[in-house]
């Protein structure tokens, strides 16, 4: 026991908080405190008995902001709302990072005087870094603790963050890359387990809804970003804007995510191998998917040897699960009717997703030849339905079957999109607003549904109650979700280049030198374009060119139409999905016990 006037006091934790036992402006009582030991430059703590009252405002001579600062730390300590922020940052990072590389790529490319086939690698690599990283996180943050890897995997994600502009060649910077998807890849697993584990039930659906706001904006933000940032900045941005974010999670986690809890008992036998040989083969088959339509498929000897190289991973993966199991993995628990059709709504949401991913840009640059800027505009139309929808799904979650509202959700998503498939090469930005609207209400109620009912799911099938089976859960409806959306988006890449091929042979056939239709669309080009030429002859083969070219855009036309299209009947087998779903109990009305750790 030290008085108070034998030390010198130079730090002060939550001393607001402790001592209210005299008056109002005096404090008494018994506090730890570090403080310095006079003459040195030591430190430790003590109990200092505080005998007398005294003051609030002259506290041993601490200065009153010092004490106001540190009751705001005090405030923030293992604060579960900042925590469940900094999580959801993480994952907004995460995502947004990805879709401003991939946004960005035409003006890294040019920056860096790098060719189309080689800069295709740089979304490529970190993709599949995500890929591979991703059933890996679950379990590292099971046994480390989300704070220990999100912190650490933050540092390495900003240091490469502000390292990739200046690579000095492609090798450099794939490298880079994948290092960067490897730490952030950790940010997506942790958020809604953390938030599961943390909040009141009452207030997890909300959570959810914030979450859903995160991910689908995230993917609508990052085009107006990148344009602004090229615009009026510098490329090198792409990239910085993570470096500067990162640091918010990592403060949001430091202070309100504590240590984990130290495990007694033995430490179980585990064997990594099994999850390198199973996360590599992902990542190939992810890489394969995301090369494939531009090396055009098993036509391309590297898409091949990629397959067959996943394929004999992933029998390497069941055969060692067979012979040697590993205790951290439960993968019969997933094999059940929900959670096989919850994880096929999740890739139909993925697919859906796509209508403003990939073909709102694609059509607007294709016809009115908009740059990333326009269209940035046009996906902010996104963003105010986001916000209302997101909680307005959340409330009905509370009071609802989750199978109305996830039902409700693609429906609405469905009909938006048989509204976008009556498009011609004459719709602008204008022509989309009333559709982005729709969309934007109905990918928030889709996405806070689902994955409301994901986490349903996990009470009624017991995951909760058993740490090895929720670790399972967590990670296949990850692996779910990234290998989903890369399936879907290379089938709607095919789609669109054979819808395209299609509907170009079927123009042409009505567009021929003897058709006089076509011989007075040509002659009535070529008069308007000899001024500037050199001869009739040029002008008729300028006029040629001109007629494939609007030949090409009713094509594209036609193909995205077919593409909206198809995004609708996806949605719609999915709601005929949603009607085999069993019954599950409304839990966000109350608080159940917390999962197992």
């Amino acid at each position: 026991m030290v008085s108070r006037s034998s030390t010198d006091l130079i730090f002060l934790r939550s001393f607001g908080e402790r001592f209210e036992s005299g008056p109002k402006h005096q404090y008494c009582g018994q506090a730890n405190y570090h403080i310095r030991i006079p003459g040195t430059f030591e430190s430790t703590c003590v109990m200092v008995s505080l005998d007398q009252p005294f003051p609030r405002n002259s506290v041993m001579g601490v200065h009153p902001s010092r004490l106001s600062f540190a009751k705001i730390i005090g405030s923030l300590d293992q604060n579960v709302y900042l925590g469940t922020l900094g999580v959801f940052l993480g994952a907004g990072i995460a995502t947004l990072n990805g879709r401003m590389i991939s946004v960005g790529l035409a003006d890294l490319r040019g920056a860096m005087s790098f060719g189309v086939d080689e800069a295709s690698w740089i979304p490529t690599a970190y993709n599949m870094a995500l890929m591979f990283v991703g059933p890996f996180s679950v379990f590292l943050g099971a046994m480390l603790g989300p704070r220990r890897v999100l912190l650490c995997a933050g540092t390495i994600f900003i240091l490469c963050s502000l390292l990739l502009p200046f690579s000095p060649n492609l090798r450099v910077m794939l490298c880079l890359q994948v290092i960067s998807g490897l730490s952030s890849g950790t940010f997506y697993p942790l958020t809604l387990t953390y938030a599961l584990r943390a909040l009141p039930m009452r207030y997890v659906i909300y959570g959810i809804g914030i979450y859903a706001m995160d991910i689908v904006g995230a993917t609508s933000v990052g085009t107006p970003l990148v344009a602004w940032y090229t615009e009026h900045l510098s490329w090198h941005w792409i990239f910085w804007q993570s470096a500067f974010l990162t640091p918010l999670m990592m403060i949001c986690v430091y202070l309100a995510i504590p240590h984990p809890p130290k495990r007694s008992g033995p430490k179980p036998a585990l064997s990594w191998r099994g999850y390198l040989y199973g996360s590599l083969g992902l990542a190939l088959i992810y890489g394969a998917l995301d090369q494939g339509e531009r090396l055009d498929w098993l036509n391309s000897g590297l898409i091949v040897a990629l397959l067959l190289t996943a394929a004999f991973l992933l029998a390497v993966t069941i055969i060692r699960r067979w012979l040697a199991p590993n205790p951290m993995v439960n993968p019969i628990f997933v094999v059940n009717r929900n959670t096989l059709i919850l994880a096929a709504s999740l890739f139909s949401f993925r697919f859906v997703m796509l209508a403003i991913a990939f073909l709102l840009p694609a059509v607007l640059a294709v016809t009115q030849h908009y740059r990333p800027l326009e269209n940035g505009r046009v996906l902010l139309w996104l963003i105010p339905p986001l916000i209302v929808s997101g909680l307005v799904a959340a409330r009905l979650m509370r009071c609802f079957d989750n199978r109305l509202v996830l039902a409700m959700g693609f429906t609405i998503v469905a009909i938006a999109c048989l509204l976008n498939s009556q498009l011609t090469s004459l719709w602008a930005a204008e022509n989309f607003f009333v559709t982005q609207i729709v969309i934007g209400c109905g990918l928030a109620l889709t996405f806070t549904a689902l994955v409301g009912s994901l986490v349903q799911n996990a009470f009624d099938t017991k995951a909760l109650d058993n740490p090895i089976n929720i670790l399972t859960y967590s990670s296949t409806i990850h692996c779910v979700r990234l290998l989903g959306g890369e399936l879907g988006t290379a089938l709607m890449q095919r789609l669109v280049s054979l819808r395209e091929q299609f509907h170009s042979n079927m123009i042409g056939l009505h567009v021929d030198n003897g058709n006089w239709l076509t011989s007075e669309r040509l002659a009535g080009i070529s008069h308007a374009l000899f001024p500037n030429s050199v001869g009739s002859e040029e002008a008729q083969a300028r006029a040629a060119l001109l007629v494939g070219a609007q030949v090409k855009v009713q094509a594209y036309s036609l193909a995205y139409s077919d593409a909206y299209l198809a995004i609708a009947v996806v949605a719609a087998v999915a709601i005929t999905l949603i009607a085999f779903l069993k019954p599950m109990k409304i839990v966000f009305d109350s608080d159940p016990p917390k999962p197992a750790k």
